[in-house]
């Protein structure tokens, strides 16, 4: 063979020996993409069923003796993963509790909204005076001339009343002038902020709520205090979680279990379920918008029942009016920012018509509680302020 035959030969091998290299290199290369992209698909999947695990346990917490098993096997996870998932946020503190979620005026309680009209200097006296009533469990400052608000109730054997109570407050708190606002009509109760991100915010709402049809105020035997003081407690993110709560109290869990479906077919009981710390959520920006609806009660009960279809609302009420305060329809929405806020209000507005609305954004939380029921300290308040009426 020629010499140079041969290196034209020798040419031929080592382009194709490159060539081959270069082809298995890439082959490697796609390999690898391929396995990075499956695992974040894969991830992403896994990611989007812990997301769902905070939806279910916010709309309907499964009264069970394992009630995390039945949610793993709802989600496609293991029971495990699911104990694991809850118990990280707890500790990150973006689930609060996990307990039944009483209604206050079918146990009996008068409740309100009140709003207070408070001098910007004594804003933070008047919130700590009005805090210490035990049946205080929100109390926010808001943007408006009305800049202190919050909800109080008191309990069936109350000796002062729920009015006479708040005219206290009023006095010892030194606000100017407090409006009281009972609910006329309940539209909607019930938060249940969508972790997935795959809900239309302004949307209609996927989750059955509670409404004024299964509020009943049939009050509570002293049978029943028992049942309500142990599903109250809140439990915690292990295989068997109401087993610290029936040995507490002295229940078996089939004793339980029918105490909770009773108290839930009567009204009782709204939901069992987990309640967020919102802004940890994810849900940083909350308005309250109120808005200015009048004339037949079938007309205003329809808008009523419009804006409590909207997914972001979790609260809607109609109250009463004043001279001070034209808005009778009360929403509480829940955002990520102020953007999608301002969306969902805008989109409520075009959807029925109503144009005279406000936003009232809450710049302090003064207290933030789930109320305690049938507790002594009522009777411990009363007793001390009974010489203010």
């Amino acid at each position: 063979m020629r010499e140079e035959q041969k290196e034209g030969l020798d040419d031929i091998y080592t382009s194709f020996f490159y060539k081959s290299e270069n082809l298995r290199n890439f082959s490697n290369a796609i390999g690898i993409l391929y396995k990075f992209l499956y695992m974040l698909v894969v991830n992403e999947d896994i990611e989007q069923r812990r997301k769902k695990i905070l939806n279910i346990i916010q709309a309907d917490f499964p009264f069970e003796w394992r009630p995390f098993k039945k949610i793993a096997e709802i989600v496609g996870l293991e029971e495990e993963e699911v104990i694991d998932f809850v118990k990280e946020h707890f500790e990150k503190r973006i689930i609060r509790q996990i307990c039944a979620i009483f209604d206050t005026r079918s146990l009996g309680y008068k409740s309100m909204l009140v709003a207070a009209k408070v001098k910007k200097e004594k804003e933070d006296f008047a919130a700590s005076v009005i805090n210490q009533h035990p049946g205080v469990s929100h109390n926010y400052r808001r943007n408006h001339e009305f800049n202190l608000w919050f909800t109080i109730a008191v309990p069936p054997n109350s000796k002062i009343g729920l009015e006479k109570t708040v005219k206290i407050l009023e006095k010892i708190s030194g606000a100017d002038e407090m409006i009281m606002l009972p609910t006329i009509k309940l539209y909607k109760i019930g938060v249940v902020l969508d972790m997935t991100g795959e809900e239309d915010p302004g949307g209609e709402e996927k989750y059955k709520y509670y409404t004024e049809q299964e509020r009943k105020a049939n009050g509570v035997s002293p049978e029943e205090i028992p049942a309500i003081l142990a599903l109250q407690e809140n439990i915690f993110p292990e295989k068997e979680p109401f087993a610290r709560i029936i040995e507490k109290h002295n229940f078996s869990f089939e004793e339980l279990k029918s105490w909770y479906e009773k108290f839930r077919a009567e009204g009782k009981i709204r939901r069992y379920a987990a309640i967020l710390y919102h802004k940890r959520a994810g849900f940083k920006y909350n308005v309250m918008a109120v808005w200015e609806v009048s004339g037949p009660d079938e007309y205003v009960d329809s808008i009523g029942m419009k804006f409590a279809s909207v997914r972001s609302v979790s609260h809607c009420y109609r109250r009463p009016t004043y001279p001070s305060w034209p808005y009778s329809i009360f929403t509480m929405i829940h955002a990520r920012d102020e953007q999608e806020a301002n969306y969902v209000i805008r989109k409520m507005s075009e959807e029925t018509g109503i144009k005279n609305y406000a936003g009232l954004v809450s710049t302090k939380e003064y207290k933030k509680v789930r109320l305690r029921y049938f507790t002594p300290d009522w009777e411990e308040w009363e007793e001390k302020y009974r010489s203010e009426i």
